[in-house]
């Protein structure tokens, strides 16, 4: 190794240890980033895509989508799909709703996070609106009904794996988060 050709018994060895040691910790800081990046593009781990408007071509075909929602340990809200599961044609646009109720006596700011199974779907399902997109707020004992519009994208017919799925299951798990900076201060201005 012409790097260390210099250095000498013990300081060619610690050398060698922190370029290690920067190596892997530039790997672990880029591994995130670089998973969530190929996450969206592969569909892998039913990641989804994000679509401007629908689908141009709407098939014959039909396919089931089932919608389930759940809570972070500790998140106090209560969240559910308001239907269950819809039937639709391949490429037409769906739009689903999910109820989410707070119940205590304070705002609470919520995320949420999805995923679609089987995972091989993740790459044809594409929203096209979704509560999931942004933080939501609900002040206390507020009940609100979210929206998400997607389609399934039509080349899943051609897909190797994808022609043999039937149903797909869109799954949402919301977390809470800090009120937005901008909501905490307005709260401070009227409580003056």
């Amino acid at each position: 190794m012409k790097l260390f050709g210099k250095l000498q018994g013990p300081q060619r060895t610690a050398a060698q240890a922190v370029g290690i040691v920067v190596l892997m910790g530039s790997l672990a800081w880029a591994s995130v980033p670089f998973y969530s990046w190929f996450c969206r593009v592969t569909g892998f781990g039913g990641a989804t895509d994000v679509a401007e408007a629908g689908s141009d071509v709407i098939l014959d075909q039909t396919i089931t989508v089932r919608f389930d929602g759940g809570l972070e340990r500790g998140m106090p809200w209560t969240f559910k799909p308001v239907e269950r599961e819809m039937e639709m044609r391949i490429g037409e646009t769906g739009l689903a709703f999910f109820e989410a109720s707070n119940p205590t006596d304070r705002p609470i700011a919520g995320q949420a996070s999805y995923n679609v199974t089987p995972y091989q779907a993740g790459g044809f399902f594409d929203k096209i609106e979704c509560f999931c997109f942004t933080e939501q707020v609900l002040q206390p004992g507020e009940t609100v009904q979210m929206p998400v519009s997607f389609f399934v994208d039509p080349a899943i017919v051609d897909d190797r794996e994808g022609k043999y799925i039937h149903t797909i299951t869109l799954s949402y798990t919301f977390y809470e988060i800090d009120l937005p900076e901008d909501y905490e201060q307005a709260a401070l201005e009227i409580g003056n």
